[in-house]
């Protein structure tokens, strides 16, 4: 097994490769801005630091988000294009559970929240518990205004750093990592975890803000 994970969900880009024992090598590059410069060559420089090629891939992971729309669409699409290209099959994660599991590998135990940037003076979030028996999550994602949150529980991410009146004080992790998204995936196919993979498609919170206009209107004299 060789999988090459991917997440373009929050700043910048992550990119881990994993031999299903241990990650060879990860990299973040780049910030929210230059997601579609920096990704493939980011890519490119992880496999060579692991020594492995591209046709050594059998498993691609993506981060599906919640996210900025150009992040999501670059990664996605990136992973698409990589997978179908080398015949390998495709996982995708909610990124907030890559933070979630990446706050619990930190020492985070019990409920608690994450919170990321969602713009829009918004964020996207979702709860979570964790125990001996592992980490999952027990409501979300949405999005939502800061106000209306009364956390009750510890919080993580960016957009503790954005609200801290009303999230508390900075907690990271910020970022989704590239090496958490791979562990994840690796573990959840051997069976040793039970996070949720899903399809290879965005996870849009929002109605988008074109729409496809109605038919004209008929003008009478």
């Amino acid at each position: 097994m060789l999988l090459l994970a991917i997440d373009t969900a929050t700043a910048g880009v992550a990119v881990a490769v994993h031999d299903g024992d241990r990650v060879l090598a990860a990299a973040r590059a780049g910030d929210a801005r230059h997601h579609n410069e920096v990704l493939v060559p980011t890519i490119a420089a992880v496999l060579e630091e692991a020594g492995r090629e591209r046709t050594d891939v059998t498993d691609v992971a993506v981060g599906v988000g919640p996210g900025p729309y150009t992040g999501l669409r670059v990664g996605l699409a990136t992973a698409r294009t990589l997978a179908l290209a080398w015949g390998a099959r495709i996982h995708g994660v909610c990124s907030l559970d890559v933070l979630a599991a990446q706050a619990v590998a930190e020492g985070l135990t019990g409920e608690f929240l994450v919170a990321t940037d969602a713009r829009r003076r918004e964020v996207h979030t979702a709860r979570y518990l964790a125990t001996t028996e592992g980490v999952r999550r027990t409501a979300g994602p949405d999005v939502v205004a800061p106000a209306s949150l009364t956390p009750d529980v510890p919080v993580v991410g960016a957009g503790t750093r954005l609200y801290p009146d009303v999230l508390g004080p900075a907690r990271a992790p910020f970022d989704a990592d590239g090496a958490a998204l791979a562990h994840l995936v690796v573990d959840t196919l051997a069976g040793r975890a039970t996070w949720e993979l899903l399809p290879p498609e965005p996870l849009y919170l929002r109605r988008p803000d074109a729409v496809e206009p109605g038919a004209r209107k008929r003008v009478t004299a």
